[in-house]
């Protein structure tokens, strides 16, 4: 099975800093892959590249099989590349709706979309709620609500959802459960499972041990600028992945190579 997004000798310097040295990547169709590394390993850069918010410098992306070069995350994203970041980059006093919306308006048909640019909110909220509903996330009854008055969980779920919705070919998730509590988290790890389910391969970026361990299906480990090695959670443990990312162990050759 050949992987649905690779990337190959990927290099991008910022001066005398080298971000990612000749990084290789693969993930696969289907799976959940978790990319786990120390601060300043290089996983951020390695993410941006991947879903074009920044170019690499050498190296190429395929997705799909052919070769991709993406200018902007605009260009990830209609490629079928979709990233929920930590920050969650919504308007918190815009609507459920406007914000699984955002960037894509739909506008009404006939000339009071073409000429008067009026929005089609009725298929707006009936798509959105379609999504939520699919996911789960019957906790949110009220689509118009301002995103500022759901909880953290409840908002990142609302993330997860726009991702699934547009996100046809890979969904990128930074730190989904940063900042959640136990209840939230285990909601936003259930969306994940429920995402997999429909067949959308994700890339998990976490610190989060237990999390990583309990949904991914393999395990990239980062370091300097590069993948260090590939590891399947079931052969090996949290203290075996924290240590090959740190240094303090090396990995041994029955791992995937680098």
């Amino acid at each position: 099975m050949d992987p649905i997004l690779k990337g190959r000798n990927l290099v991008k310097r910022y001066g005398r800093v080298v971000a990612l040295d000749h990084c290789d990547f693969d993930l696969y169709p289907g799976e959940i892959l978790a990319v786990i590394g120390d601060n300043g390993a290089g996983k951020s850069t390695l993410i941006k590249a991947l879903s074009g918010a920044v170019i690499p410098d050498e190296g190429e992306v395929t997705l799909e099989g052919r070769r991709v070069r993406f200018a902007s995350p605009n260009d990830a994203r209609e490629a079928g590349i979709e990233t929920v970041y930590q920050t969650l980059a919504m308007s918190p006093a815009l609507s459920i709706a406007d914000n699984m919306f955002m960037g894509r308006e739909v506008r009404k048909a006939g000339i009071m979309g073409k000429l008067f640019r009026q929005l089609d909110r009725t298929h707006m909220e009936q798509f959105a709620r379609e999504k939520l509903n699919d996911l789960g996330l019957m906790t949110i009854q009220n689509i118009t609500q301002p995103v500022e008055t759901l909880s953290g969980g409840q908002r990142q779920g609302v993330a997860v959802a726009r991702a699934a919705a547009f996100g046809s070919r890979v969904i990128i998730l930074d730190e989904p459960t940063a900042a959640l509590g136990v209840k939230e988290s285990r909601r936003v790890l259930d969306l994940i499972k429920d995402v997999k389910a429909r067949g959308i391969p994700i890339i998990l970026i976490s610190h989060n041990m237990p999390h990583v361990f309990e949904v991914a299906d393999r395990i990239h480990v980062h370091r300097l600028g590069r993948r260090l090695c590939v590891i399947d959670p079931r052969d090996h443990s949290m203290s075996d992945a924290v240590a090959y990312m740190t240094g303090a162990k090396v990995p041994e050759g029955t791992l995937t190579p680098a």
